[in-house]
C-alpha cells in the first residue's frame, strides 16, 4: 500500500522551513485560553453537560448511570465522569464550571498536539514525500514532515465549526480526541509500536462510552481495512489489537445500554449551509487533496484521514444534518488539507489570505467598535442594540481584557504585513492568516465582548427571576423540562426537579409546577393549579418560564 510512486509534491529544502515554535506556542495559547476563565456554563448543551458532572461530584447522583433530575440516566458515561472527577479533585479552591473547563480545555490541546503528529508521521511515510529533484535541493523528509504537521495544526485552528463547539464541556470535544488519538494511532503505527497498540485498545472503547458506540464501530471497521492494506508489517501487525479495542467498545456500549441511535432526516438546505461554513477552510483544501493527490488514495497519508472524515460526514448526514457528529471529522480533514500545501497554486494561496485579511480585520474592528459603544457610549447605536437583546446588561472594564485584546491586534496587525510584504516560502505560509484570524476573533470576542455574551447566554439570569418566586434550593415540578432547563435549575438555583409526576412524588415537591413553554399564547393551566408569574429571560420572546401553585 505505501509502495514508492511518483507524487504531485514538489517541495524546496526552502519551503520546508518550520513554523517558530514559540509562534506556534502562542498561536495555541490565543486559541485555548480565551473563554475558559470569567463566565457561567452557557445555555444548550453546555450547562446540560456540566449540571451531570456537578451532580455526579456532590454526590446527588450516581457515577454509573448519572441523571438530571429522574430524566433517563445519561449513557455517555466517559467525559461526565473526567467532568466530575477533576470538580472534586479541585473545588472549593476553584470554581466548579472554571474545574470542568480545565479539563476540556486540556482535551481540545491533546487534540491540537495529536493532529499535529499525526500528519507529521503520515508524511514521513515514503509514498508521502516530494519528488526527489535532478541535482538535489528537495526537501529533507523530516523537515518536509514537519512543516507539513505546522499546516495541519494552523489548519484545525483555522476551522470555523471547532471555535465555539471546541471550547465547551460537552461529551463531544471528548470524542473529538479520541477519534484524534484513533487518527495518530494509525499514522504512528510504523515508528510506535507500543505507544500505538495502548492507543488502539484506549481510542474506540473510550468513544463507544463517551457516547458515539456507532462511530467507534464504524472507525473500527475502516482502520482495519486500512491496517491489512498496508506493506508496512508493522501495521498489518495491528489487526488483532483493532479486533480486541472493537470488542471492548461493544462490551462497554452494551453494558451502558448506549446503543440510541438519534437517526433523523436531514433538511437539504440546512445540511448543505453547514457542510460549506462549519469546515471552512479545510474542506476545499481537502477536496484539493483528493483531486491532486487522486492516485494515491490507498496510500496510508490519504486512507488513514480519509476514513476518519467518511465516518464523521457520514453520521452527520445520518444524524439530520448534525454539527457535533460534523466536529469529529474535522482532525481528519485539516491533516488531509496540509497535504494540499505542496501542490497549492499561487493564486490559490492569494486568494485565501486576501479572504482571511479582509473577513477577520472586519470582524476584529466590528469588535472594537462595539466595545468602544459598551464603555464610552459613542458609537451610540451598538450599545442600543446590546441593550434591546439583553435588557438589563451592565458593561463592566476590565484591564487585563482591554490589554490581552490590544496585543492580539497588533499581533494580527504585524502578521498582515509579514504575510503580505513580500512573497513567503514555507509550506504553511497559506494558512497562518486564517488560523491567525480565527485566533484574533476568539480572543477579541472572549475579551472585549464576554461579558454581553455571558449575560445573554447564561442561564443564570432567568433563575435568578424563578428565585424570586421559588424559595432557593426547593423542589420543584416541571414536566416535560428540557435537559438544559434542568441542569440550569440545579445549578443556578440549587433546586431539586422532578419531570415525571406520574411516579411517586415526594410531598414538598408538589407547591410549585414549572412549565418551559414557548409561544405568544399561554397554554390553559393544568388541573388544580394557577398561573402565578409569567417569566422571561431578558431579551427573549417567544421563550418563557410559567410558575403555576397549586389552587387551595
Amino acid at each position: 500500500m505505501d509502495s514508492p510512486q511518483p507524487t504531485p509534491a514538489l517541495v524546496t529544502q526552502r519551503a520546508a522551513e518550520r513554523l517558530p515554535r514559540l509562534a506556534l506556542l502562542l498561536f495555541c495559547a490565543a486559541y485555548l485560553l480565551p473563554g475558559l476563565f470569567g463566565r457561567d456554563p452557557w445555555r444548550g448543551a453546555d450547562v446540560t453537560a456540566f449540571g451531570t458532572m456537578l451532580g455526579m461530584a456532590e454526590g446527588r447522583t450516581s457515577w454509573w448511570a448519572p441523571t438530571l433530575g429522574d430524566l433517563p440516566p445519561e449513557t455517555a458515561l466517559l467525559p461526565h465522569a473526567l467532568g466530575a472527577l477533576v470538580i472534586k479533585l479541585l473545588t472549593p479552591a476553584m470554581d466548579p464550571a472554571l474545574a470542568a473547563r480545565l479539563a476540556f480545555g486540556a482535551l481540545l490541546a491533546l487534540t491540537l498536539v495529536l493532529v499535529w503528529y499525526a500528519t507529521f508521521h503520515l508524511a514521513r511515510t515514503e509514498a508521502a514525500q516530494p519528488i526527489p529533484f535532478a541535482f538535489g535541493g528537495e526537501a529533507d523528509p523530516v523537515d518536509y514532515a514537519r512543516a507539513l504537521a505546522d499546516g495541519a495544526l494552523l489548519a484545525i485552528i483555522a476551522t470555523l465549526g471547532l471555535l465555539q463547539l471546541g471550547h465547551e464541556t460537552t461529551p463531544e470535544l471528548m470524542q473529538l480526541s479520541e477519534v484524534t488519538l484513533l487518527l495518530w494511532a494509525l499514522a504512528a503505527a510504523p515508528y510506535r509500536s507500543i505507544a500505538v497498540r495502548a492507543a488502539l485498545l484506549l481510542a474506540l472503547p473510550a468513544l463507544a462510552t463517551s457516547g458515539a458506540p456507532s462511530m467507534a464501530m464504524a472507525l473500527g471497521v475502516l482502520a482495519l481495512v486500512v491496517t491489512l492494506r498496508s506493506s508496512y508489517a508493522e501495521v498489518r501487525s495491528l489487526w488483532p489489537w483493532l479486533l480486541a479495542s472493537v470488542a471492548l467498545a461493544i462490551a462497554a456500549a452494551s453494558a451502558l445500554g448506549a446503543w440510541q441511535p438519534r437517526l433523523a432526516a436531514p433538511n437539504a438546505a440546512g445540511t448543505l449551509r453547514l457542510l460549506l461554513w462549519f469546515p471552512w477552510p479545510v474542506w476545499p483544501l481537502s477536496l484539493w487533496t483528493l483531486w491532486r493527490w487522486r492516485r494515491h488514495w490507498l496510500r496510508r497519508h490519504i486512507a488513514v484521514p480519509l476514513a476518519t472524515v467518511i465516518v464523521g460526514v457520514v453520521s452527520a448526514l445520518a444524524m439530520g444534518g448534525s454539527e457535533r457528529a460534523l466536529m469529529l471529522a474535522l482532525p481528519g480533514m485539516a491533516v488531509m488539507a496540509a497535504f494540499a500545501l505542496p501542490t497549492l497554486k499561487r493564486s490559490a494561496a492569494a486568494a485565501i489570505d486576501w479572504f482571511s485579511v479582509f473577513f477577520f480585520s472586519l470582524a476584529a474592528l466590528t469588535v472594537w467598535v462595539i466595545y468602544l459603544s459598551m464603555q464610552t457610549g459613542v458609537p451610540a447605536k451598538p450599545m442600543a442594540n446590546i441593550l434591546r437583546l439583553a435588557p438589563g446588561f451592565s458593561p463592566r472594564f476590565s484591564s487585563i481584557e482591554l490589554v490581552a485584546a490590544a496585543l492580539g491586534t497588533l499581533a494580527w496587525l504585524w502578521l498582515v504585513r509579514w504575510r503580505t510584504s513580500r512573497h513567503r516560502h514555507p509550506l504553511w505560509k497559506s494558512l497562518v492568516l486564517s488560523a491567525s484570524g480565527v485566533a484574533l476573533s476568539w480572543l477579541l470576542t472572549m475579551t472585549l465582548l464576554l461579558p454581553a455574551l455571558d449575560y445573554a447566554r447564561s442561564p443564570r439570569t432567568l433563575v435568578a427571576l424563578v428565585d424570586r418566586h421559588v424559595p432557593a434550593g426547593a423542589c420543584v415540578l416541571a414536566p416535560g423540562m428540557t435537559r438544559a432547563n434542568v441542569a440550569a435549575l440545579e445549578v443556578f438555583g440549587k433546586h431539586r426537579v422532578v419531570t415525571q409526576p406520574e411516579r411517586d412524588v415526594p410531598p414538598d415537591c408538589t407547591r410549585h409546577l414549572l412549565v418551559a413553554w414557548r409561544g405568544s399564547t399561554l397554554p390553559a393551566a393544568p388541573a388544580g393549579w394557577k398561573l402565578e408569574v409569567q417569566l422571561r429571560r431578558p431579551g427573549e420572546r417567544s421563550d418563557q418560564m410559567l410558575i403555576y401553585q397549586p389552587v387551595p
